[in-house]
């Protein structure tokens, strides 16, 4: 079982930067890949990032490529999200994932989740 954290979520102007935080709990933190996921209103969930055990290999969803940068320190049972250049479209609930198997952005495929950080941004 791993109980997953978020925080660092807030209000910000569009062009600004924040850091999300996941904290987990647990010994076996190195051993999931983990994610980042958002829900916007009145849309499904969608995936943002995810790392690998290692923190080796980074994925991207195609619209925060080159503004996010994922992270883990699994020496902290951490994973961050820098979100950099917002834009009034990433406002949503961001959720943090941690996934046993091999997949990165299948959402199905994560077996636990945070209860999410809300990132508003005002254009």
């Amino acid at each position: 079982q791993v109980q997953l954290v978020e925080s660092g979520g807030g209000l910000v102007q569009a062009g600004e930067s924040l850091r999300l935080s996941c904290a987990a709990s647990g010994r076996t933190f190195s051993s999931y890949i983990m994610g980042w996921f958002r829900q916007a209103p009145g849309k499904d969930r969608e995936f943002v990032a995810a790392i690998s055990r290692s923190g080796s290999v980074r994925e991207y969803a195609g619209s925060v490529r080159g503004r996010f940068t994922i992270s883990r320190d699994n020496g902290k049972n951490t994973v961050y999200l820098q979100m950099n250049s917002l834009k009034p479209e990433d406002t949503a609930v961001y959720s943090c994932a941690a996934e046993s198997g091999s997949s990165y952005s299948t959402i199905d495929e994560y077996d636990f989740w945070g209860q999410g950080t809300q990132v508003t941004v005002s254009s």
